[in-house]
């Protein structure tokens, strides 16, 4: 594996060194050990799948609030999207950043994001399954929001939602937000 810095400390890109021979390709996602000697110590204890019919469906900007923080390894199985962490770590020289990159189930890459960022994607094909690994068992009710397109962060989405759920339009912009 590969480990790329994203400008935001704790966001990192993670790409996959396949094998590959005359049946296809064997790669390795994740790897307790390899991830700690890079610097990255990250050890999943719960996995979900998010399945999406349409592209452009936006789902985010997500957290979980403090002392409920998640960090989480994010990545395609199936189809592609656009993926974006946004820090919200007040202490952080990177506050207010977001970092974007495609993943998809050709190039094999995740993004590792650590606690204290919201995360969100939008889908750039029908069909597409994200996988997500976390470093802790969900508790409800700690969930939180910022908007999609708050001005606080100016991401730049590849393209406007065409589904996006009302909770995930609704949230409130940053400003002024219990993080």
């Amino acid at each position: 594996m590969r480990f790329t810095a994203s400008g935001i400390e704790g966001v990192v890109i993670v790409d996959i060194e396949p094998a590959h021979d005359e049946r296809g390709a064997f790669a390795r996602l994740h790897c307790p050990e390899e991830f700690a000697a890079a610097g990255h110590p990250f050890v999943p204890r719960q996995t979900s799948l998010s399945r999406n019919t349409l592209a452009h469906t936006l789902r985010g900007m997500h957290y979980e609030a403090a002392p409920h923080e998640e960090a989480k390894l994010v990545r395609v199985v199936r189809g592609a999207i656009f993926d974006v962490a946004v820090d919200l770590r007040p202490a952080s020289p990177t506050f207010h950043r977001w970092v974007g990159t495609e993943l998809s189930a050709e190039n094999g890459r995740a993004l590792l994001i650590g606690q204290g960022m919201a995360h969100g994607f939008i889908t750039l094909e029908d069909t597409t399954d994200v996988l997500y690994q976390i470093d802790r068992i969900f508790e409800p009710g700690h969930g939180r929001g910022v908007r999609w397109n708050d001005p606080a962060f100016g991401i730049e989405w590849p393209a406007a939602p065409a589904v996006i759920s009302a909770r995930d339009a609704g949230y409130e912009d940053f400003e002024g937000v219990d993080a």
